[in-house]
């Protein structure tokens, strides 16, 4: 039994009740409702109860119906253990191979160690979906199924950029869910999470409601990936990751794939892959064995209110491109930094996550027309979309719009060889290094950090460490000022407000 699941069956344990204790205590409830009597309250009649009993009727129908396609995925993977072999021991320092003894001179063991997650079923011949994370480095993985079969499964291909996998076992006439359309959703609709909490408590089901969509991954360790998460209240544990997410109809809308939480469990905040990525991925991996990504070749912000009038647009709504790519799709096509994607094959853009979907949905070859803003005007762009490598080869997302008040609170210097070395600074790039940034200031604030480079200032190129102080002191009392912020391979606009008394970059 996982330790996970062996503390959570310890607490619950601990807080059990002896039958003849509890016994008390429903006794005690009922004389003291009754003021001393044990008259129980009269039921309610089922015309005052219809709408809820409606809605947990509906509810179980949606349950039993989705629950036989929910599978519990029991994973096993070989990992290698941190302690020092003989070998090692001879590198250690001193004094130090005291503190290990004989037991740990014997040549190093493989080991192993368990992971459960759950998957859901899509189509009778034994396709399942579940998360790449679930899977990930496994040497044996096995399903059970609702009728408790427990089946051998093999990897059929992975969506690593989604965090998706796609598994095979052996079985026919199997039961299914239907997709539903995730793009549909709304905050406030009724949805159901279904899988294995804690890996323990198989073929579980949870109610809540849709709590948000198209959110960012908090968590991601790469701003090209999608996002574009459903946020539910449905109570999601480890364990439930890979499971589905449904709706009232007992549709597949998202595969439940993290939460938020300071404990590790459960605090309201759980988030699915929509099924608009997760039935393209799917599709690709079981007609081709991987998924290839469409991408541009560009690094993006959102359009803000904050920062809309730099770009001269009326509405705060598209996707800015902050940085191309050399020799990409969109740098052949004549994308520039400064643009603002509006569309994308007829299709409006209002942020740069839906930008990030689209684009990477898209087969690679696929012809795209860009509706784009450039300075203030609006012009078309059409571009053949490449193929998703990894790297720079994406278009990417990485929203910094959030410094306001105070001085900027940075110090810069002329980009010199020894800077560019130093913070692996391409030769190409232009602008001023940032040395130091005040903690607590707006730049900061706004994810500044030592090593970025500042391209632009309010749309204009960066020149020197003096042009950039004089263009901050000339910049009006109160006004934002608009940068173009290169930072670790990746660029991007960053709004801050400058003190009213600022005579410093």
């Amino acid at each position: 039994m996982l330790q996970s699941t062996k503390k959570l069956v310890s607490t619950v344990s601990r807080f059990s009740v002896p039958a003849a204790v509890a016994g008390a205590f429903v006794l005690g409830a009922s004389l003291f409702v009754g003021h001393g009597t044990v008259n129980a309250a009269s039921p309610l009649s089922d015309n005052s109860v219809s709408a809820l009993t409606a809605l947990d009727h509906a509810m179980e129908t949606v349950a039993a119906r989705v629950t036989p396609a929910v599978v519990n995925v029991s994973v096993t993977s070989k990992v290698t253990s941190d302690v020092p072999t003989g070998n090692q021991m001879q590198n250690l320092p001193p004094g130090f191979q005291q503190f290990f003894g004989p037991m740990f001179q014997q040549p190093q063991q493989p080991e192993y160690e368990h992971g459960v997650g759950s998957g859901i079923i899509i189509s009778p011949d034994g396709y399942i979906v579940t998360n790449n994370h679930v899977v990930n480095g496994a040497t044996d993985i096995k399903v059970t199924l609702h009728d408790r079969r427990i089946l051998n499964a093999k990897v059929v291909g992975v969506d690593t950029l989604n965090d998706l996998a796609v598994l095979k076992v052996d079985a026919k006439n199997l039961p299914t869910v239907a997709w539903g359309d995730s793009t549909r959703l709304e905050p406030g609709q009724t949805v159901l999470a279904f899988g294995s909490p804690f890996g323990y408590f198989q073929f579980s089901v949870t109610r809540g409601i849709v709590s948000a969509v198209h959110r960012r991954n908090p968590y991601s360790d790469d701003p090209r990936k999608p996002g574009n998460y459903i946020q539910t209240d449905a109570a999601i544990n480890p364990g439930n990751s890979g499971g589905p997410l449904v709706d009232a109809r007992g549709e597949l809308v998202g595969i439940n794939t993290f939460i938020i939480s300071s404990g590790g469990s459960f605090a309201g905040a759980g988030f699915a892959i929509p099924s608009q990525i997760v039935k393209a991925s799917a599709d690709q991996i079981i007609q081709h064995g991987k998924v290839e990504h469409g991408y541009l070749g560009i690094s993006i912000n959102d359009v803000t209110p904050a920062n809309a009038h730099f770009f001269d647009l009326q509405n705060a709504s598209g996707a800015i491109v902050a940085q191309v790519t050399p020799d990409s799709p969109a740098s052949r096509a004549g994308l520039l930094t400064g643009d603002v994607i509006t569309g994308i094959n007829g299709q409006q853009v209002s942020s740069g996550n839906d930008l990030q979907v689209a684009v990477s949905e898209m087969a690679p070859g696929t012809k795209a027309s860009l509706e784009i803003v450039r300075n203030g005007k609006p012009e078309t762009f059409d571009l053949t979309v490449g193929s998703y490598h990894g790297g720079n080869e994406v278009a990417s997302s990485d929203n910094g719009d959030n410094a306001e008040g105070g001085k900027l609170g940075l110090a810069v210097s002329n980009l010199t060889p020894q800077a560019r070395q130093q913070d692996n600074i391409p030769d190409h790039l232009h602008g001023v290094v940032v040395q130091n940034v005040r903690p607590a200031s707006p730049a900061d604030e706004a994810g500044i950090q030592p090593g970025d480079v500042i391209v632009e200032l309010n749309r204009r190129q960066v020149e020197s460490a003096s042009q950039f102080a004089s263009a901050v002191r000339q910049n009006k009392s109160g006004q934002d000022l608009l940068m173009l912020v290169w930072s670790k391979g990746n660029a991007s606009y960053r709004t801050l407000r400058p003190g009213l008394n600022n005579q410093n970059g």
